[in-house]
């Protein structure tokens, strides 16, 4: 395998949710910010132009917005791992395109702190083959 550095990078997809260990989290929902990192191998799209040689971002981005509005989460970590499992799913082995690794930011834009806070964020990379053959609880058919 070569040193393969091709990314499909997805920046700012808002979502609202209800993820946090308050009361006040789980009942009212808030806004969170994904990014995605994309780790495939691009060199067939970039000589043939066809979408169905890459990754349909678009899908990914709704299986992604699925989970963020879905199941709730406690944790950033453990969204950020249903997110890293979303993506895998929503691309995998079948595709001519296969995603190697991903790497999920998922912001907090309204954290529940006592002080001015920007937003809280956990950011995780994952690879395929560290998630093969696992669990991964909520990813039906809508993804979440």
């Amino acid at each position: 395998m070569t040193d393969l550095t091709d990314l499909i990078e997805l920046r700012g997809l808002r979502v609202v949710g209800r993820h946090g260990v308050l009361d006040e989290e789980r009942a009212r929902a808030q806004p969170f910010e994904v990014d995605l990192e994309l780790e495939v191998d691009l060199r067939r799209a970039g000589r043939t132009d066809a979408l169905s040689d890459t990754v349909d971002y678009g899908a990914v981005a709704e299986a992604v917005a699925a989970v963020v509005g879905g199941e709730h989460s406690d944790l950033l970590e453990h969204l950020a791992d249903r997110i890293a499992r979303a993506v895998m799913a929503a691309t995998g082995p079948s595709e001519r395109a296969v995603v190697d690794a991903v790497t999920v930011t998922i912001r907090k834009l309204r954290p529940p702190v006592p002080v001015d806070l920007a937003w809280a964020a956990v950011r995780i990379r994952r690879h395929r083959d560290e998630l093969a053959g696992t669990d991964c609880p909520g990813h039906g058919a809508s993804g979440a």
